[in-house]
């Protein structure tokens, strides 16, 4: 397969880049500056150098030419503020979806938030409201779309502690919980060869379960 990730250098689209790459897949990252060519390169992922905030929907589709499947993976980060939250975790999941239905690219995978399916809650810190508005907005946009074969990922808290392999994985309330960011990669990884997760939101948290194990056990018979 031909994967393209927006975000390519988050810490989660690092993890998946590599994964990808050893288990034989052809893997391209979007990232914004060249210097983090590097890094990709050095997980096995071809750079693309793309700022996903300024760029027009043709100039991203011809990087999405012959994928099979694209991950958008992207997010403003720490230390941005409430309009960035807008402009890329949403405006720029927007922008990947069209430019992928631009290309012919079914297989569309976000990695989006627990929580952005409602209202923040009175007295939430007002960046991260606007955070979850944005994903929710943009999980919503995606959801739409009859030309992808999208699943929306919404991981619980995140850890950077070396991953179990095991989780909880449903398409209803896992409840609140924590996840490693190792296992929300091998979670996408198994989602990209699962078609029958297509047209489901999923919420993810640790737990006890293998991680190939719960993708199938939450997939449908050949998607939507």
């Amino acid at each position: 397969m031909r994967i393209v990730i927006a975000g390519g250098h988050g810490q989660i689209a690092l993890r998946l880049e590599r994964l990808l790459a050893a288990r034989g897949d052809e893997v391209a990252g979007v990232v914004r500056r060249p210097g983090q060519a590097g890094d990709l390169l050095a997980a096995g992922a071809e750079p693309v150098v793309c700022d996903l905030e300024s760029a027009s929907v043709g100039d991203v589709s011809q990087h999405l030419e012959g994928a099979d499947a694209a991950v958008f993976a992207a997010g403003a980060g720490a230390g941005s503020g409430a309009g960035r939250k807008d402009t890329v975790d949403r405006g720029a999941a927007v922008l990947f979806a069209d430019a992928a239905e631009a290309a012919g690219v079914r297989r569309f995978v976000v990695v989006s938030s627990m929580g952005a399916d409602r209202e923040p809650p009175p007295g939430t810190d007002p960046v991260f409201a606007a955070y979850l508005r944005a994903k929710g907005a943009a999980d919503e946009d995606v959801r739409k779309r009859s030309a992808l074969d999208w699943t929306v990922l919404r991981p619980g808290r995140l850890t950077d502690e070396p991953g179990t392999g095991l989780v909880t994985l449903s398409a209803g309330s896992t409840g609140r919980g924590d996840v490693t960011r190792d296992d929300v990669a091998a979670v996408l990884a198994e989602l990209l060869l699962e078609p029958g997760t297509a047209g489901l939101t999923l919420e993810l948290i640790g737990g006890g379960t293998p991680v190939a194990e719960a993708v199938k056990a939450v997939a449908g018979p050949g998607g939507r």
